[in-house]
C-alpha cells in the first residue's frame, strides 16, 4: 500500500529527496505523498525511506491505498521503464 504523511508533519523536507519515485511533494502546510507514485520503495530499497528518515514518524501506511508486493513492483516498473529493480 502507499504511504501517507500525517498532520504531525513538521515540514522539514527530509523525506522529499529520499523518495526514489518523486512521490513526495511540498503541500500547503505539510508534505504529501502521491499514492499513484508510491511503491513503498519496492524496486529501489529494502526499507521505506520516508519512514526511516522522518524525525517525527509521520510517514505511515495509507490503508485507503492497499497494494500487495507484486502490485507495488508492477507500479515501480511502470514508473521506471527499461530499468531493472535494485531490490525485488
Amino acid at each position: 500500500m502507499a504511504f501517507k504523511i500525517t498532520d504531525e508533519c513538521i515540514s522539514c523536507g527530509a523525506c522529499e529527496p529520499e523518495c526514489p519515485n518523486s512521490a513526495i511533494t511540498e503541500g500547503e502546510t505539510i508534505y504529501i505523498i502521491d499514492p499513484a507514485k508510491c511503491t513503498e520503495c519496492v524496486g529501489s530499497f529494502s526499507t521505506k525511506q520516508c519512514a526511516e528518515i522522518c524525525p517525527v514518524d509521520c510517514c505511515v501506511p495509507d490503508e485507503a491505498n492497499a497494494e500487495n508486493h507484486d502490485e507495488l513492483l508492477a507500479k515501480w516498473r511502470r514508473l521506471h521503464p527499461g530499468e531493472e529493480p535494485k531490490v525485488k
